[in-house]
């Protein structure tokens, strides 16, 4: 199958880039020709055609539309079994929703927003664009086939945008089980916590993520605060503006609990010197940090509003915060994590296992084929 995928550039350590990276490669395995287009910044890959399109990086709104425009220019020049677009563009067979809904992101945010911060959201231009976008991709006549990442996006799409079950398909994202692997635990945990000054008795949970609002990375330290347990450590890995958490874990007086790194390649090293997992998302369609810290044979606290929490089963693998902008709630998990102790390693990798990159390939093949011929 000769297919065309269009995404924003992705690195090898992200979630969501991994995600992109494990599956592009997939289907390159599997004997597909793949044509790739995203923009300068995209690394090669092996067996995998880059096109490179010429975008505007600044303002946003310039980048979101010139991204758009450039992405149908270059696709109108060559033909396609199936183009699948990962970014709300202007033409495609099949759209993979694995940022969920922009207006549902939007109508998370405004709530924690006073109203002049409300006016000045509706307001902003580039919002505006993607939600444009978005209902072009969402109406009656628009992408044929809509792919969710989780059963909460599919039921969030139909929600504010009305479309038929018919055109929307789950497929669930995959993860890379040899490299988040229980083994890892025994091979680089002692050398990870003795680089990042943990103590090897300390109990440490890991946040893994950038965009530390949206995350619930404020509640998380306030949880964290309400513990009240000087030995406990938190590891954040992320991009994002640190100074409002540093100045949050200072007042309540886990300053010194709190580690704080840069995204970097070599993630599953932290997952083997952690010992639980913490995402109390406020908005997240998915959430691969879930498949990781499970693979990793990790517990996770996970968050009612992610789709990840869908593959975490409650006191067996995991928990799952009703409210995450609950602190007293993400205490009470942290708390039965760490009493749970290494007891759910087994039936935490076991609930990653399902969940493969060949999988993933085999259920998006199904939905191409539902497709009219071009």
């Amino acid at each position: 199958m000769k297919l065309a995928i269009i995404c924003r550039p992705f690195v090898f350590h992200g979630g969501i880039e991994t995600a992109t990276a494990g599956l592009v490669t997939q289907f390159v395995r599997q004997g597909h020709e793949v044509h790739l287009f995203s923009t300068a910044g995209q690394q090669e890959m092996p067996g995998v055609r880059l096109h490179r399109l010429k975008v505007l990086a600044v303002p946003s709104l310039a980048r979101i539309l010139s991204f758009a425009l450039a992405a149908r220019a270059a696709l109108s020049h060559a033909s396609f079994d199936v183009v699948q677009s990962h970014e709300r563009t202007l033409g495609q067979d099949v759209y993979r929703a694995g940022e969920g809904c922009h207006r549902a992101y939007l109508e998370v945010k405004a709530r924690r927003l006073g109203p002049l911060g409300r006016v000045a959201l509706r307001a902003n231009p580039s919002h505006r664009a993607l939600l444009c976008l978005e209902r072009r991709i969402f109406s009656p006549a628009g992408t044929p086939r809509i792919v969710a990442i989780s059963r909460l996006g599919k039921a969030e799409i139909h929600h504010l945008y009305g479309l038929p079950d018919s055109r929307v398909t789950v497929v669930y994202n995959g993860v890379d089980q040899t490299r988040f692997h229980p083994a890892n635990r025994e091979i680089y945990r002692a050398e990870t916590r003795e680089a990042l000054g943990l103590g090897q008795a300390a109990w440490v949970v890991l946040f893994v993520g950038s965009g530390f609002e949206r995350k619930g990375l404020g509640p998380l330290v306030e949880g964290l605060a309400l513990a009240r347990d000087g030995e406990s450590r938190l590891v954040v890995v992320g991009k994002g503006d640190r100074t409002p958490y540093r100045r949050l874990a200072g007042r309540l007086g886990v300053a010194d609990q709190v580690v704080w790194l840069a995204p970097r390649p070599d993630v599953e090293r932290l997952y083997a010197a952690a010992d639980a997992v913490a995402l109390p998302a406020l908005y997240e369609p998915f959430g691969n940090v879930h498949l990781e810290a499970l693979a990793s044979g990790l517990p996770v606290l996970a968050s009612s509003r992610a789709g990840g929490a869908e593959v975490v089963s409650h006191g067996k693998n995991g928990w799952i915060l009703d409210d995450p902008e609950n602190a007293r709630e993400i205490r009470e998990g942290l708390e039965g994590l760490r009493q749970a102790g290494d007891r759910w390693r087994d039936t935490a990798r076991a609930a990653a296992l399902p969940f493969t990159y060949e999988g993933q390939v085999r259920s998006l093949l199904g939905v191409f084929r539902s497709l009219r011929p071009r």
